[in-house]
């Protein structure tokens, strides 16, 4: 049931909100943000709750994150062939994590929301002529034409329905019978034969099918066998947004923002006095942030102050993204302070935003070398500190694209033209992708 709004859920609306885009016309926003306040939930304050719950076991050392998917999601990607393939990508990357790295892990996609994408510059110029920047199929479109690059308030309705089809079709591949891990070999069949990560996976998974094969001869046959628990995240960028899609849980009469399960404050929106950290300290939702190689002790502990002053376990997690080269110096200050203050943190490790470079064709790239090695950083941090390494944070995509250079199957920088299509930021392809959660599971096991 929706709730008259309150003065502390629009409080944000008196602050400075960073990121959002200009547009044209605000009566044409209120009237689709106020359509979107009469939608239905995408997830359920309970959904929420119960991830709450499993995050709050990752602070306590007991499992781990596997968060990733697109880095901005288009409207033509919300079908069933792209969506099962990400699926696919990631319970492939769990099954390893889990069987290989012995942790249970908590599924979290960057699906079903991931829209909108913040931008260094709110205008692109090409050959003297200027446009509003892209700035992700939730505000514009990708093409550069006066047309296209109109800031259209009413794709935020689109985004809408296109998160409630991907949100179904998650539901339907999670719980219908395509997770079951009796699939292992089915989600592989049109990979083994052609990936040297791909033929390491089958051999996990046969291995896996004759502990199943030991566990029905006795009789044991766990219903969590069959399915899979799945939660959707994104970015909580446009507060316009966002607002329309809080609603007052009739359980508890406190907000929680249904446009997702877990939201998180990018590194470019965490200022203190800004409007986002505003917004998503009333939200009840599991929230995360991201944490850039300038974050502060300091920084972290004020933040630790405003977004979760009463310690909930599972509430909040901590996204850090601080660049191969720099994760070893910054990190462990950070993580000792904020384990000193006694705050309940899940730690999950970004490995890619801080690598991003441009190769000399002008595609923007980055290393699995570079990738793996933050990763790396990461673990040597909290294992010397004996803290616990929560998870990744991961953009990646189930398809064959040539985006990042490295892995199993080499992709140089003189390849990445054959099949570059991601809409903003470079992501790992499947075999990559599986090549670093193999890479992931033995450093787990330290």
């Amino acid at each position: 049931m929706q709730s008259t709004p309150t003065p502390d859920l629009d409080a944000w609306r008196n602050l400075t909100a960073l990121q959002q885009p200009e547009w044209d016309d605000p009566a044409e926003l209120a009237a689709v943000t106020a359509e979107l306040s009469g939608q239905p939930p995408l997830v359920f304050a309970g959904e929420c709750d119960q991830l709450k719950e499993r995050l709050a076991a990752v602070t306590r050392g007991e499992a781990f994150v596997l968060q990733g998917g697109d880095c901005a999601e288009t409207f033509d990607g919300s079908n069933a062939d792209a969506v099962r393939n990400k699926i696919k990508t990631l319970l492939q990357m769990a099954v390893v994590l889990t069987y290989a790295g012995r942790v249970p892990v908590v599924k979290i996609g960057r699906m079903a929301g991931q829209f909108a994408k913040p931008r260094s510059k709110p205008t692109e110029t090409r050959d003297g002529v200027t446009l509003p920047a892209y700035r992700g199929d939730m505000v514009n479109s990708v093409e550069f034409t006066p047309e296209s690059r109109r800031n259209d308030p009413q794709r935020l309705l689109r985004a809408y329905f296109s998160a409630a089809t991907t949100l179904n079709l998650t539901r339907a591949f999670t719980k219908g019978g395509y997770a079951d891990l009796r699939q292992v070999h089915a989600w592989n069949q049109d990979f083994v034969s052609a990936s040297p990560a791909g033929r390491r996976y089958e051999l996990l998974a046969a291995e896996i099918d004759r502990a199943l094969a030991f566990m029905r001869a006795c009789g044991i046959e766990p219903e969590e066998f069959s399915e899979v628990d799945f939660f959707s995240s994104h970015e909580a960028l446009l507060l316009d947004y966002e607002r329309a899609l809080t609603r007052i849980d009739a359980r508890t009469g406190l907000p929680y923002d249904v446009s997702a399960h877990y939201l998180w404050i990018g590194e470019r929106t965490r200022q203190l006095d800004g409007a986002h950290v505003e917004f998503l300290r009333h939200i009840r939702n599991p929230i995360g942030v991201k944490l850039g190689p300038t974050t502060t002790p300091d920084d972290a502990l004020a933040l630790i102050d405003k977004l979760n002053p009463e310690g909930e376990p599972g509430r909040l997690s901590f996204i850090t993204r601080m660049g191969a080269g720099k994760v070893r110096d910054v990190l462990p200050d950070l993580v000792a302070k904020v384990t000193d203050s006694g705050a309940p943190i899940a730690w999950i490790c970004d490995p890619m935003h801080g690598n991003t470079f441009e190769a000399p064709s002008g595609h923007k790239t980055r290393r699995l070398d570079d990738v793996v090695n933050e990763v790396a950083g990461f673990f040597e941090v909290h294992r010397e500190l004996g803290t616990h390494p929560g998870g990744v944070h991961l953009e990646f995509t189930g398809d064959d694209v040539t985006e990042c250079v490295g892995g199993g199957n080499e992709i140089a920088e003189s390849d990445l033209h054959e099949r570059y299509e991601t809409a903003c930021d470079p992501r790992l392809n499947r075999q990559q992708s599986l090549d670093l959660a193999f890479m992931v599971a033995e450093m787990y096991r330290g």
